[in-house]
């Protein structure tokens, strides 16, 4: 379990543990001292990243830009005091931002009995997130050589990986988890598990040195051949 505030996972680029290294938001940092988060974590978690961000030097003033790659509460949920201690709002794709807004996950997959029950009983809310950007697939984001947002939903509608081109890092996002090994991730909170399988096959085709997980330690070691193998010997979990 990670124990400090933030963990360097290339230059620029730190992992932020938000609870161990089960969920995780990421500071990237540009040469000019710009300074874009990604990913905030639960409730209880926005202080953990200011206090991350102080760490490697950093202050809210420093902040430009906010991420999010999906509207769950474990990766949202810290936003709305992230967004008032930096005064920025948050760019998310276009297919969760009405979720993100509203402060409530997507629907969870209805062809599953769990999924069916989070439905009709609520599947996750948290803080409403001021959203000032919403996002396409292949768009770039600017910040040093591009963030490109890789739109991979099934794990909800927007759900969106960031591959920063420069710095050779892909953010994953909950389309594989980095959990005791690569994994898929839990199918009843999916908004639909089956395109969850089939779009993740787009981080095997892209171009990177370290997969960033948002649940479970960063790979630097062949990322990109182990999540193919991965991808390949579990083609339906």
């Amino acid at each position: 379990m990670a124990r400090t505030p933030a963990v360097s996972v290339a230059p620029g680029v730190w992992r932020i543990p938000l609870v161990g290294d089960f969920v995780n938001g990421y500071i990237l940092r540009d040469d000019d001292g710009q300074v874009t988060l990604v990913d905030m974590g639960v409730k209880s978690s926005g202080g953990k990243v200011m206090a991350a961000l102080a760490s490697v030097g950093s202050g809210p003033s420093d902040v430009t830009r906010l991420l999010l790659t999906h509207a769950h509460p474990d990766h949202a949920g810290g936003a709305a005091h992230v967004a008032r201690e930096t005064g920025r709002q948050f760019g998310i794709h276009e297919d969760d931002a009405e979720s993100a807004t509203a402060g409530t996950s997507p629907p969870r997959d209805s062809s599953l009995r769990l999924g069916r029950l989070f439905n009709r009983i609520g599947s996750g809310s948290f803080d409403p997130v001021p959203v000032g950007e919403t996002f396409t697939d292949g768009q770039l984001v600017p910040f040093a050589g591009g963030i490109e947002v890789v739109h991979t939903p099934g794990h909800s509608p927007g759900h969106a990986a960031y591959l920063l081109r420069e710095a050779g890092v892909l953010i994953t996002g909950d389309s594989i988890f980095n959990v005791r090994g690569l994994r898929w991730p839990i199918k009843a909170f999916c908004t639909d598990f089956r395109l969850t399988t089939k779009t993740a096959h787009r981080l095997a085709e892209l171009d990177y040195t370290v997969a960033a997980f948002t649940h479970g330690p960063h790979l630097s070691d062949r990322p990109r051949e182990h999540i193919r193998r991965f991808l390949a010997t579990h083609p339906v979990a």
